[in-house]
């Protein structure tokens, strides 16, 4: 999933935390990078609780759920939510070459023994 501002995608991580954070937006789990955490307004640009004003939400499963008070709501139907990627954002087809390139670096190099 790439961040929902720049469209960069989540690299391997590093042992520990990650340095990427989740929130919602129109309903759809996003991410947000590192680069992006940096802009005062990125929290600004996600769903909150519409029962304490918090951010931290998470969407699983068809409903949205606030980590803070533990309020829960239904998400709208994916048919009507938007995709949270920025227009002109990495699409499909750019995770689809993704996809095809890294599994070409990885049968190159042959069986595993």
């Amino acid at each position: 999933m790439p961040c929902f501002r720049c469209g960069a995608r989540q690299t391997d991580p590093v042992r520990g935390a990650s340095p990427w954070k989740r929130g919602v937006r129109a309903d759809r789990q996003v991410l947000i990078c590192p680069g992006c955490q940096t802009a005062r307004d990125w929290a600004g640009e996600l769903d909150r609780c519409s029962a304490c004003g918090s951010a931290v939400l998470v969407c699983r499963l068809g409903e949205v759920e606030c980590r803070d008070c533990g309020h829960t709501r239904d998400a709208a139907p994916a048919d009507l939510v938007h995709s949270g990627a920025p227009p002109g954002g990495s699409g499909d087809g750019d995770l689809s070459a993704e996809v095809a390139a890294a599994l070409t670096r990885v049968l190159k190099k042959g069986p595993a023994v």
